[in-house]
C-alpha cells in the first residue's frame, strides 16, 4: 500500500514539512507496511523558499535590504543548483510581519527590499527570477521594487517621487532610462494564487489594503491611485492590465511587473507541484493526504489541496483533507474528496490548538482514528 503526503503548512503553527511528519507517524503506526511518499508543499506564499530550495538542492543566500518601511534587515533567497534561477520569497523582505501593527500603513510602505533581492540575484547572473508575492505588507503596485532596479516615478512637473502606495495618484511618467542592464536578460515569473483584478471593487486596495493597516479613506484613495497608474502603464506600454486576473495580487505587483517586465503570472500552486513533480511520484499510490490550516469552498478556486484533488481524480487515485477548521463540508464533499476532517476537537481553545505540539498531536490523533475505515473502504 502506498499513501502520498501533500500537506501544506498549517500557518502560524506547523509547516508542510511538520504536518507530513506527524501523518507519517500516525500512518506508520496504523500499518506497519505502508509506503509512504512526502511532498512538501507551499502556495506561493510562506514556506515556497525552503520547498523551493529543496527540490532543486540550491542555496541560500543573504543580503541587508531594506524592510518595508525602509528598515535594513538580513533576508534570504534562493538560488538553484545551477545557477540560473532565483528564487525571491517577497514575504521575506517585504512581508507584514516583519514590521509592528503600528508601522501598518500601505500609503507609505513599500516593495523597494524585493527589488534590492532581484538586482543582488541578477548581479550573480540568474537569467529566470521566480518571485512569489505571498504575505506582502505594500500597495505600492511595485513601483518600490522597480526603484530598487533603477525605475523613476515622476510627477506632472518631472520631479521624482518618492516611496509607498501615496504615490501611485500622483504618477504622470515612468522613466526607465536608468533601469539595471541585466532585465532585459532575465525571464521573470510571479508565483501567486489570487485571481484580483488591479482596481475596482474586488482590486487589490478593496480586498487587500485593510489588512495592511489602511482605513476606509486610505482603500478609496490607494483604488484611485491603482486606476491611475494603471493608464499611465498603459500610455507607456500599451498594456491594459486593470482587469488582468493575478494583476492586482501583492498590491499590484502582479499587474505592474506583467507590463514593464513581461513577467508571467503563473499559479503558485500549480508552479510546486510542478517542480515537485507530483503527477510522477503519486504513481501507484492507493491514496493522497492533503490539507492545510483552514479549508473551505475557496479550497477549490486555485489552492493547493484543491489543486491536488482535481489531479488525485485524473489519476483514480481517493484524496482526503485534514485541516485545523473546516467550513463548506457539503460543497467540498461534492466537488469529490474522500472525506474532510477537521483535527481539531470542538473543545480545544484557539490558542491552545494554535500551539504547534498541540497541532501535531492532533493531525496524528485524527488520522489514527480515520484512516483504518478508510483503508478498508
Amino acid at each position: 500500500m502506498k499513501i502520498v503526503l501533500a500537506i501544506d503548512s498549517f500557518k502560524g503553527c506547523l509547516t508542510s514539512r511538520d504536518a507530513e511528519s506527524a501523518a507519517s507517524e500516525s500512518i506508520i503506526e496504523t500499518f506497519s507496511n505502508c509506503q509512504i511518499e512526502k511532498i512538501p508543499i507551499a502556495d506561493g506564499g510562506e514556506g515556497t523558499l525552503s520547498t523551493l530550495m529543496e527540490y532543486t538542492q540550491g542555496s541560500l543566500h543573504t543580503i541587508s535590504a531594506h524592510n518595508p518601511c525602509m528598515e535594513i534587515i538580513p533576508a534570504a533567497y534562493g538560488i538553484s543548483h545551477d545557477n540560473e534561477t532565483a528564487f525571491i520569497e517577497m514575504a521575506s523582505i517585504s512581508g507584514i510581519t516583519l514590521i509592528k501593527e503600528k508601522q501598518k500603513n500601505p500609503m507609505g510602505t513599500t516593495s523597494y527590499g524585493t527589488g534590492e533581492l532581484i538586482r543582488d540575484a541578477l548581479e550573480k547572473d540568474c537569467k529566470q527570477i521566480i518571485l512569489s508575492i505571498g504575505g506582502s505588507a505594500t500597495n505600492d503596485a511595485g513601483t518600490g521594487l522597480l526603484q530598487a532596479l533603477g525605475y523613476r516615478f515622476l510627477d506632472k512637473e518631472g520631479k521624482t517621487l518618492g516611496i509607498g502606495g501615496k504615490i501611485l495618484s500622483k504618477i504622470a511618467h515612468i522613466d526607465d532610462s536608468q533601469k539595471h542592464p541585466l532585465i532585459d536578460k532575465a525571464n521573470f515569473t510571479i508565483a501567486c494564487d489570487v485571481q484580483n483584478p488591479f482596481y475596482g471593487p474586488n482590486g487589490a486596495a478593496h480586498v487587500y489594503a485593510r489588512q495592511k493597516g489602511a482605513d476606509d479613506n486610505m482603500i478609496l484613495a490607494l483604488d484611485e491611485g491603482m486606476k491611475s497608474f494603471a493608464e499611465i502603464i498603459l500610455k507607456k506600454t500599451n498594456k491594459d492590465i486593470s482587469q488582468l486576473p493575478g494583476s492586482g495580487a501583492a498590491g499590484g505587483i502582479g499587474g505592474t511587473l506583467a507590463a514593464l517586465l513581461n513577467a508571467k503570472l503563473k499559479s503558485g500552486a500549480d508552479l510546486l507541484l510542478e517542480k515537485t513533480h507530483f503527477q510522477e511520484r503519486i504513481k501507484g499510490a492507493n491514496l493522497i493526504i492533503t490539507g492545510e490550516g483552514k479549508i473551505d469552498r475557496q479550497t477549490l478556486m486555485g489552492k493547493i489541496p484543491g489543486k491536488i484533488l482535481r489531479i488525485g481524480q485524473a489519476s483514480n487515485i481517493p484524496v482526503i483533507a485534514i485541516a485545523g477548521k473546516v467550513e463548506d463540508t457539503e460543497s467540498l464533499a461534492k466537488a469529490g474528496f474522500k472525506g474532510i476532517y477537521a483535527i481539531t476537537p470542538s473543545s480545544v481553545p484557539f490558542k491552545e490548538a494554535m500551539k504547534p505540539h498541540t497541532a501535531y498531536q492532533n493531525i496524528k490523533n485524527t488520522l489514527s482514528n480515520i484512516l483504518p475505515e478508510i483503508i478498508k473502504g
